[in-house]
């Protein structure tokens, strides 16, 4: 843990560009990015894929864009991934709820469009997001909550490396019914670990001729702190 006796706090997260060898990481710009956003995230199939989402459903481009007005509005900052290879907007992630006086920040408002799916886009799109945050930024604390019924977000929540902490029973009202909502975490102690992970899935080496992995994020995360023991 570091020294804490001269913490002071850390800058309000930004739009910010990041950019890896599979995703581009670009901040939302409605003119750029909404109907390319709406688009990536399948049209009118928005709503099956935001299912865990708190908001009403959309009936079209004109809601989503007035939802995403809102929580921009609330202080959400709103990153669209773009697939290098093809140009094409895939998805999104906001920062959210950041706490700079302390050093914590959210990463929320996920949403992988089919584009994202069996690519190693979305583990290159999150660890860049928490690379930013804990070695540009200086964050302590990056949470990830979700549904507690949402399994697929739970199960990527622990892919990249974040620790269930528990559920908060009745935390949030959810499209009229009640939220319980599962919280992860991942530290900044915990962070050269992760990203040392992150980086050996993500070199060539871990793919084969295919485009298919060698070896697993979480076998590979397992190795490095069973060796630091």
């Amino acid at each position: 843990m570091r020294d804490l006796s001269t913490f002071k706090g850390c800058p309000v997260p930004q739009p910010v560009r990041l950019e890896g060898r599979f995703v581009v990481i670009e901040p939302h710009d409605r003119e750029v990015h909404l109907q390319a956003l709406w688009n990536g995230l399948g049209g009118m199939e928005i709503n099956p894929l935001l299912t865990y989402f708190t908001q009403p459903d959309f009936k079209g481009i004109e809601d989503f864009d007035a939802w995403l007005t809102a929580v921009q509005k609330g202080g959400w900052v709103t990153e669209v991934f773009r697939d290098k290879a093809t140009g094409q907007v895939v998805g999104m992630a906001n920062f959210m709820r950041p706490d700079p006086a302390n050093g914590v920040v959210e990463i929320g408002g996920v949403a992988h469009g089919p584009g994202m799916s069996r690519s190693p886009l979305a583990t290159e799109a999150h660890y860049l997001l928490a690379r930013h945050v804990f070695e540009d930024l200086g964050y302590r604390r990056y949470e990830w909550k979700c549904h507690n019924e949402n399994a697929p977000s739970k199960v990527t929540a622990k892919r990249y490396g974040f620790s269930f902490e528990g559920v908060f029973r009745q935390h949030m009202l959810s499209k009229g019914k009640n939220r319980d909502t599962a919280w992860f975490s991942m530290i900044d102690g915990e962070w050269p670990l992760i990203r040392a992970a992150f980086e050996a899935w993500l070199s060539p080496d871990n793919f084969d001729e295919t485009g298919r992995q060698r070896r697993r994020l979480e076998d590979l995360r397992a190795e490095l702190a069973a060796s630091s023991t």
